[in-house]
């Protein structure tokens, strides 16, 4: 039987499911449903069961032992249910068991943005370096480690989570209830905030990047960003060395980060050097599905 590699992406929206070949990233099939998430956790389990079976029907393979789950949210190890989710309704509920009830098979789950991280550390950007971390920058901030080919959740399963670290003493309030974390500055809504702030002008992301080289608070907006971008991800630098940064989300198209928030991050890191590559990812909106597939490797 062809050897592949199965993965679900849970979205708030979407589900999308992938099987991969053993090498290359040409997927055997690919399939996205609605979520539905408004009917509930029960009704998403049997979403979930539901693509399974029909990537079964379309790529014409069995279903495998182990499929990986990407997730809005985290597992907490200590008692297998889920945390952190902004689909709020998988909050408190052991969906790992109940998956692999639901489907039959073992399960490996990790938050969306270690599945990120897995794809472009195997597959994208990282391939080839043996540690890497996955940045997400867009309507939140997260992260994920790879390390040796695979993903580092953790003794409580936040290792990534940069996104909470306070960046600025008193800062913005924070749904996670601290105030300053980095989330509430470099976040593509904290950046729009922050624009409109400074101007009274309400103004798109991408319109107050455009107008960087025109508008005095949009560029003051890409300024911020860019300094407060190299202390944030300095402090990641610093605790856990990787060979490679790859961001990802809207934020991280800003190619600003690129070549002023690099010579930023170097003021920063302890050492003589940047040696840390921070790249772009190359796998675009398929790093989520992809990467979940890879947890099974």
């Amino acid at each position: 039987m062809t050897k592949s590699y199965w993965g679900i992406d849970l979205g708030g929206t979407k589900i999308e499911g992938v099987v991969l070949p053993e090498e290359g990233i040409q997927p055997i099939c690919r399939l996205r449903i609605d979520t539905e998430a408004d009917f509930g956790y029960v009704h998403i389990v049997s979403r979930i069961a539901l693509l399974v079976s029909q990537l079964e029907e379309k790529s014409g393979l069995k279903r495998p032992e182990v499929i990986g789950i990407g997730t809005p949210g985290a597992m907490e190890p200590a008692t297998g249910l889920m945390k952190n989710c902004n689909t709020t309704s998988l909050n408190g509920q052991p969906l790992p068991n109940e998956l692999q009830n639901a489907l039959g098979c073992s399960i490996r789950l990790a938050n969306d943005a270690n599945c990120f991280a897995l794809a472009e550390a195997l597959l994208g950007a990282g391939k080839g370096s043996d540690s890497v971390f996955g940045v997400i920058m867009g309507t939140g901030v997260g992260g994920g480690i790879v390390i040796g080919g695979h993903v580092h959740n953790g003794g409580q399963g936040i290792a990534g989570e940069w996104g909470h670290n306070v960046l600025i003493p008193n800062g913005d309030p924070c749904y996670c209830g601290k105030k300053g974390c980095v989330e509430t500055v470099l976040s593509g809504p904290s950046l729009q905030r922050y624009y409109k702030t400074i101007s009274g002008e309400a103004r798109t992301l991408k319109d107050i990047v455009s107008r960087a080289d025109t508008d005095p608070h949009a560029k003051a907006t890409m300024q911020r960003l860019v300094h407060y971008f190299g202390e944030g991800i300095s402090v990641v630098i610093n605790i856990v060395d990787p060979e490679v940064v790859v961001l990802g989300g809207g934020v991280g198209n800003i190619a600003a980060l690129y070549l002023d928030g690099i010579r930023e991050t170097e003021k920063h890191v302890f050492n003589t050097q940047l040696r840390t590559r921070i790249v772009p990812p190359q796998l675009g909106d398929s790093a989520g599905v992809f990467g979940a597939a890879m947890l099974t490797r």
